[in-house]
């Protein structure tokens, strides 16, 4: 092999990284100096100057270039190439892998590109960034980790920038958690980024489909911790609270089931009779009484009304029979006056 007509000892001073920037062929240059005795042999002296490239060696030094950044020199072809593999080329004659964190597509660019938030790399010489999984989240760029969700948050969606916070009524007890569980029957956790669940306190209850404890209804009660249900109070007792222990029924009283508090009869009125009320016979007797008044001022009432339409009627007869009767005195007594008996 010839490196533009130099033999192969001098050729082989034409390290990695220089080629010869010219497409028509042209002699090398060869630095030559006179001996003592003015002999014409030649001999290589090294180039030292700042301004000699890389790899170049005094003999070659006018033919042999340093490679662009952007690609590396080919063996084979003698020429400056372009990194074949993703990644960037840099320095002349060096093909560089992209950190971790960092990735490039491309083959022969001049830089690495960083991984957007929530991507990662962890690999060097990456063409591409992988998403954060579901349970991790990123929120810088160039990473080559996602952060895992810590106990009480979660993010549900791969490429996640940050995690959320559980809400009220779920929770979550580990590290990348993609979604927060609802909390079992019996257990309610009251505030958000909750780790675990507390048990619903007496007089009340979860069920599997509610998010919180629930306030037993009126008429049940629940005196143990962390219960799905609650329970009707019995018959024969009340439950004035859905956290106390039922109360039996007083004697007197009536407690049907659900009952939260005794029912008793009106008192002197009416007394218990089994499960129902009865008239007391004080109360019999105010009736009849009662009703006896009321019917004699019924017929009061009714003798004063036909009294007074029997006198509104005489009143009004009285000129219809003044009229039939002529003038003057009969047997010495007015017309008008009323008859009166003798006796006889």
């Amino acid at each position: 092999m010839e490196c533009w007509g130099v033999s192969a000892t001098i050729a082989a001073a034409c390290l990695l990284g220089m080629v010869v920037p010219q497409t028509t062929l042209a002699p090398a240059l060869v630095s030559t100096t006179a001996s003592p005795e003015n002999s014409t042999d030649v001999t290589t002296t090294p180039m030292m100057l700042s301004t000699t490239p890389p790899g170049c060696s005094g003999r070659n030094s006018s033919t042999c270039e340093a490679c662009v950044p952007g690609s590396h020199y080919d063996n084979q072809t003698l020429m400056c190439s372009c990194c074949p593999d993703p990644g960037f080329c840099l320095l002349p004659g060096a093909c560089l892998l992209c950190a971790r964190g960092f990735f490039q597509p491309l083959a022969g660019q001049q830089e690495c590109l960083p991984c957007g938030q929530g991507f990662y790399s962890n690999v060097t010489g990456g063409s591409t960034c992988q998403p954060c999984p579901r349970g991790a989240a990123g929120n810088s760029t160039g990473a080559d980790t996602c952060r895992s969700c810590p106990p009480g948050f979660f993010s549900s969606q791969p490429a996640s920038t940050s995690c959320s916070p559980c809400v009220q009524g779920t929770f979550c007890n580990s590290s990348n958690c993609a979604q927060c569980p609802v909390c079992p029957v019996g257990t309610e956790s009251l505030l958000s980024a909750s780790k675990e669940c507390t048990q619903c306190r007496p007089g009340m209850h979860k069920a599997a489909p509610q998010m919180m404890c629930q306030i037993c209804s009126s008429g049940f009660f629940q005196i143990h911790w962390g219960q799905e249900n609650c329970d009707v109070c019995p018959e024969n007792h009340y439950c004035p609270s859905p956290d106390v222990s039922p109360i039996l029924c007083p004697g007197d009283a009536f407690c049907p089931a659900g009952s939260t508090s005794p029912g008793y009869c009106m008192e002197t009125f009416f007394r218990k009779s089994g499960e129902t009320c009865v008239l007391a016979p004080v109360t019999i007797a105010l009736l009849v009484i009662g009703s006896g008044v009321a019917l004699l001022l019924v017929v009061l009432v009714a003798l004063r009304r036909r009294r007074d339409t029997d006198r509104e009627l005489s009143a009004a007869r009285a000129p219809l029979l003044c009229k039939a009767r002529p003038q003057g005195r009969y047997h010495g007594i007015p017309c008008d006056a009323e008859p009166v008996y003798a006796g006889w």
